[in-house]
């Protein structure tokens, strides 16, 4: 974004999404400084709103910092070092020259914070609590910034040329941007809204005023009178991204895009007929939901239970830990229900709920019937954590520290599980039918697949990496086994003999998704696509002369850079589209509404 205050906000996921571009969220804390650093709110609250005081603008300029920072590289606070002698920085980037600013105010922030904890905060945190503390200032919401950030040693202005999307980008542009950050298309139009605030140059807005037709005359021509038609003239002229209400963070933007008022190009894009539309026109209508959108992943917290039910995690490990040894192939059952739960209308426990008379569940949809299982350890993992603290807990939250233990308990890794979702009140089994990937998808499907739900192709590659536990049945990899070519010729030969070649006789076989470690998480499954013995068609997929074989070569052979890569990406999935705040419910009985 080219406007002085283009911030395309990716803060709101902000706190949530901030995480995930470019770091592992499994690090992340809201609590990372308790300790180190107590008195870091207030002292950068204290400067924020001083800095908003004297001048109401300079709140969407620092949110703004945060989105560059977060879009070229990853959230580590390289648009704010100056040009050396060994780079070129990002201030001078295009999107950046003569537009970002704010960063005296940074400068005062860090200077505080040094004198009551002195060499504890990074800069990328700074940037992350002044957007938020920007964005309550001026009216809008308030989430827990995630926290433990480390500040980059180099800056790259051809990344920030390349990355941030310019203010005369088409819709399918802007889609194609977010998703490289692994941002999906809500998060893209609720993020679009941080432009509630903030201004744009004359050189941004210029062709928009004058050639576009998607804009309203009379609002063209009174932005003509602030901005010449010849480039060169009155380039830095400015006008408020929202005419309505430019200093306070509120749903007015969107109103404004409603009635073809939007001051950049890129703005009204998402509202111009196109898949975006829908979600522009309810927001313009619904305050509630855009604030809850815009904040929706940064309510996840790692502590969400601490107070309210503290022997949460104890309770669920035991009952995984039972259950995995009366059957080690228990742990990838439990971690695929969080998979297929996140991957329909997001991570809120619908797969759970039975059949009733107003709407066909998930559990019959074609990815889960016949397959689906561990139902049963949820009920006693949610029966067990009644006992507890009742009332308290979902069952959408009780899946992911499922998945999560499942994981560690067979050799993975271990992370911080954000936890708050809530219950959904209705399933889907069209959704289901529709959203989650089927063995026989090709490369290019698997890929787009998980970029709707704003995962990017190394999060999809690392997340088949759970194949490295579980079972597939005869059903979904007999056409794989008998007529496909890229597939170990031995290797077809003896799954042949446990699945025969017709439809109907032997479909409930089973044979290991990893061959050589199926009831251990390591990286042999990916050794096993390098050989050409994957038991699935979309497993082989992942290496068959395709743009992810070199990831898979990667894991085959660093289990420490798999192991990483699927934290960061199995948090990151696991915040997709939560039900947050009085959203959907806490269920009694995950397999029923209240």
């Amino acid at each position: 974004m080219a406007s002085i205050s283009s911030f395309l906000p990716l803060m709101v996921a902000l706190a949530f999404v901030v995480i995930f571009i470019g770091s592992s969220n499994a690090q992340l804390t809201p609590n990372f400084y308790g300790k180190s650093c107590p008195q870091l709110f207030t002292t950068v609250r204290s400067v924020v709103q001083s800095a908003i005081r004297k001048e109401a603008r300079m709140g969407a300029s620092l949110l703004r910092l945060h989105f560059h920072d977060c879009f070229v590289n990853g959230c580590d606070a390289s648009n704010l070092l100056d040009d050396t002698s060994s780079f070129k920085g990002e201030k001078s980037a295009s999107p950046n020259f003569q537009s970002a600013r704010g960063f005296e105010v940074i400068d005062r922030i860090k200077t505080a914070v040094e004198k009551v904890c002195p060499s504890v905060v990074s800069c990328a945190d700074i940037l992350a609590i002044t957007a938020r503390d920007s964005v309550v200032a001026l009216g809008g919401p308030s989430w827990d910034v995630k926290l433990g950030r480390r500040d980059a040693r180099i800056a790259n202005q051809a990344a920030a040329n390349s990355s941030i999307p310019p203010a005369n980008s088409s819709l399918s542009r802007l889609v194609s941007s977010f998703q490289s950050q692994g941002l999906s298309t809500q998060d893209l139009v609720a993020l679009y809204g941080a432009h509630t605030i903030g201004q744009a140059r004359c050189t941004n807005f210029r062709a928009h005023v004058y050639n576009d037709t998607d804009i309203d005359a009379s609002f063209a021509r009174s932005l003509r009178a602030k901005c010449p038609s010849s480039n060169g003239r009155g380039d830095n002229n400015l006008a408020p991204l929202d005419p309505q209400t430019p200093t306070s963070f509120d749903n007015t933007y969107f109103q404004g895009l409603v009635n073809k008022k939007a001051v950049l190009h890129s703005d009204q894009e998402l509202f111009n007929g196109g898949s975006t539309a829908s979600l522009v026109q309810t927001y313009s209508t619904n305050p509630s939901k855009f604030k809850a959108d815009f904040v929706a992943y940064a309510q996840l917290s790692a502590n969400f239970y601490c107070n309210s039910c503290p022997d949460l995690f104890p309770t669920v490990r035991r009952v995984v830990e039972a259950a995995i040894q009366r059957e080690a192939r228990m742990g990838a059952s439990l971690l695929r229900l969080h998979f297929h739960d996140c991957f329909v209308n997001g991570c809120d426990g619908s797969n759970l709920l039975d059949d009733t008379p107003t709407f066909k569940g998930e559990k019959t949809a074609q990815p889960n019937v016949n397959s689906a299982r561990g139902f049963e350890v949820i009920d006693q993992i949610k029966s067990a954590v009644e006992q507890v603290c009742p009332g308290i807990v979902s069952c959408a939250d009780i899946v992911t520290i499922a998945a999560r233990d499942s994981v560690a308990i067979l050799g993975g890794p271990q992370w911080e599980t954000n936890l708050g979702r809530r219950d959904a009140l209705t399933a889907s089994a069209a959704a289901a039918n529709s959203s989650i990937p089927p063995a026989k998808s090709s490369l290019s499907n698997l890929i787009s697949s998980f970029q709707n739900h704003g995962l990017s192709t190394r999060d999809l590659v690392a997340l088949y990496g759970a194949h490295t536990i579980g079972q597939a049945r005869c059903a979904n990899f007999r056409a794989h086994i008998y007529k496909d070519k890229n597939i170990d010729a031995s290797f077809a030969r003896a799954n042949q003999a446990r699945c025969p070649s017709s439809s109907g006789n032997g479909d409930n076989n089973l044979a290991p998704l990893d061959p050589q470690t199926p009831t251990r998480f390591d990286n042999s499954y990916f050794q096993s696509l390098v050989n050409k013995q994957a038991i699935l068609h979309s497993d082989q997929e992942l290496y068959n002369g395709g743009s992810t074989d070199l990831l898979v070569r990667t894991y085959s052979a660093n289990l420490d850079a798999f192991m990483f890569d699927f934290v960061a990406a199995i948090i990151k999935m696991g915040d997709i589209k939560p039900l947050t705040g009085s959203q959907g419910e806490i269920r009694k009985n995950c397999r029923r509404i209240n």
